[in-house]
């Protein structure tokens, strides 16, 4: 049966509200008299309401783009986004893939649009490794990092705020617009979403894509024909930013089938034969997505790369074998398994290890997602799976996410919670669902958390990269707790040269810092302490927390005989000695 305009009504699956005369409420009360319309005049008519909607999230938006734009002009380059940055001006200028094959070139064409702007200065033909051509850009080459840094962050900054209006949408079609906008809520003051978004990094692209591919799968639901090609392009742009992305294709071909059997009539063979049809346009043309974006890199996909590819063995090697993607697509896969082998140092609540711990992303989650965001995020999943006419979108939500997740734990580098940002950007999506149970108490429990979110992300300000939430001490703390992206990734090296020009000018500088930048290039004059006998090192003493977490020999005596005197964006910490 279909509407006047074609749109199937009363399908199976179908958790869009409806409005109904004569049903009265779940709860079995006395079904309350309804308000009287209002016309498009009145005060409060369609018109005004969906200004009013259009309003806030602009507003949410708005407040997220200045968070984003701010650490995008203060913070100095982190430890990745010289390498990506190098290579995407290589891509534009040179045509070239042979830098970074560990990351397929997607995310890096995002950076370079804005790179494209700056037009740095690039040295033809350079031969050094990836990490000297990012630091020889900025620093070497005569272009001005704050500049390049700016432009090259701008276009991932808009492209975090349009997988804002996925999220508002999903959630629309789940919830209703009261949902939405609280799932927009979520997303927008996310410490870990504005940290990374303002970043020129691969991490918020790449969850991004899946989240919209899901979205456009939940949609292909009515519409297959229309929505499946654009799932499948989505999908494609995920892998082809991130190969961790991989493991959620399976996920989302099961699901495009099961779009499509339930959208289709006949028997259950022909009703199958259709659905493997569905599942593979969506291979198709993801996989005609990653090939699109090696070529528009370099058209005769001449591959040299500038470091060693190890061999992959056993199930590994044949996976790479069978994946249907360029040569470098697959060489990068090698690389990425040469590092799942090694012995990464880990940090978490103050035990340093080698190796990793299945546990450390939910704890690390437990730490750096707002309290707010985590009972909504809860109350969301318990909602969408309780709800009968919310539990067709479970697998939808919850299905990718939980796959991605189990791959992240299982792997070897315990760096932050930057593996997982897809978790904030579905979670926000079934928070929203709170407001679609239609329970007395929703919307005010609901209203008041996503306001703790609110706080506690406006005080995170402008330091979201360290953010912590209030049970574990907030920012200031988070260094106690974990380590490298999760705290400090280098980006505080302009700030510290503030600080010590306005409170430590003429005095000596000791200096461990971890991260890309240059600290000369910045005015910080210092020497390294961990290259001299300790009873040398007088003065001043900075050290960043990364640094400080994993110290041992002889910089961990240093800083056992300094008192800590102040931190620098909670990601430096400046010592007497």
């Amino acid at each position: 049966m279909t509407s006047s305009r074609g749109a199937p009504v009363g399908e199976p699956g179908d958790v869009r509200p409806r409005r109904t005369a004569a049903a009265p409420p779940a709860d079995g009360t006395a079904a309350a008299r309804p308000a009287p319309e209002v016309t498009d005049t009145g005060r409060w008519g369609p018109r005004a309401r969906r200004g009013l909607v259009a309003l806030l999230v602009v507003l949410l938006l708005g407040q997220m783009a200045f968070a984003m734009v701010t650490a995008a002009l203060r913070q100095t380059p982190t430890i990745d986004e010289p390498v990506y940055v190098g290579s995407a001006a290589v891509h534009l200028q040179e045509r070239s893939l042979r830098f970074n094959p560990e990351h397929p070139p997607l995310g890096k064409l995002v950076v370079a649009a804005g790179v494209a702007v700056a037009d740095p200065h690039v040295v033809p033909g350079f031969q050094g490794d990836q990490g000297e051509l990012g630091r020889r850009l900025l620093y070497e080459w005569g272009n001005d990092p704050w500049r390049l840094m700016f432009w090259a962050r701008l276009p991932v900054i808009a492209l975090t705020l349009l997988f804002g209006l996925v999220v508002f949408a999903f959630a629309r079609e789940l919830a209703g617009v009261a949902g939405a906008l609280a799932a927009l809520a979520l997303y927008c003051l996310s410490p870990d979403v504005i940290a990374h978004g303002s970043l020129a990094t691969l991490d918020v692209p790449a969850a991004g894509f899946v989240l919209t591919s899901v979205w456009l799968l939940w949609r292909a639901r009515r519409r297959p024909r229309l929505h499946l090609p654009l799932a499948g392009a989505a999908l494609g742009a995920a892998v082809a930013t991130k190969m961790s992305m991989l493991p959620a294709v399976p996920v989302l071909l099961v699901l495009a089938a099961g779009c499509v059997w339930g959208a289709s009539a006949g028997g259950a063979r022909r009703r199958a034969a259709r659905a493997l049809a569905g599942a593979g346009a969506v291979a198709l043309f993801a996989v005609a997505v990653v090939w699109a974006v090696y070529l528009v890199v370099d058209p005769r996909l001449r591959w040299a790369p500038q470091q060693h590819v190890p061999v992959a063995h056993g199930l590994r090697g044949l996976l790479v074998e069978l994946l249907p993607f360029p040569e470098p697509y697959r060489d990068g896969m090698r690389v990425q398994f040469r590092f799942e082998n090694h012995p990464w140092q880990g940090f978490l609540f103050g035990r340093l290890y080698t190796g990793s711990l299945w546990y450390y992303l939910p704890a690390a989650l437990l730490v750096k997602t707002p309290l707010g965001a985590l009972a909504l995020w809860a109350a969301g999943a318990c909602t969408v799976l309780a709800v009968r006419r919310l539990r067709p979108a479970a697998p939808f939500l919850f299905a990718a996410p939980a796959v991605l997740l189990a791959a992240a734990m299982l792997g070897s580098r315990d760096f932050g919670t930057r593996y997982v940002l897809f978790l904030p950007m579905f979670l926000a999506v079934a928070a929203g669902c709170v407001l679609a149970a239609r329970w007395r108490w929703a919307p005010v429990v609901a209203g008041a958390l996503v306001a703790f979110v609110a706080v506690s992300s406006v005080r995170a300000y402008p330091y979201y990269l360290p953010y912590s939430n209030e049970a574990f001490g907030g920012s200031a703390k988070t260094r106690l707790h974990l380590h490298d992206s999760n705290v400090d990734w280098g980006q505080d090296l302009g700030r510290l040269a503030e600080r010590l020009r306005e409170r430590y000018r003429g005095e000596r500088i000791w200096l461990v810092y971890k991260g890309s930048g240059v600290p000369s290039h910045y005015g910080i004059e210092a020497r390294d302490p961990r290259r001299v006998p300790p009873d040398e090192v007088r003065g001043v003493l900075v050290v960043s927390d990364s640094a400080a977490a994993k110290a041992t020999g002889a910089l961990a005596g240093l800083l056992a005989g300094s008192r800590p005197v102040e931190d620098v964006g909670h990601s430096i910490t400046i010592y007497r000695r």
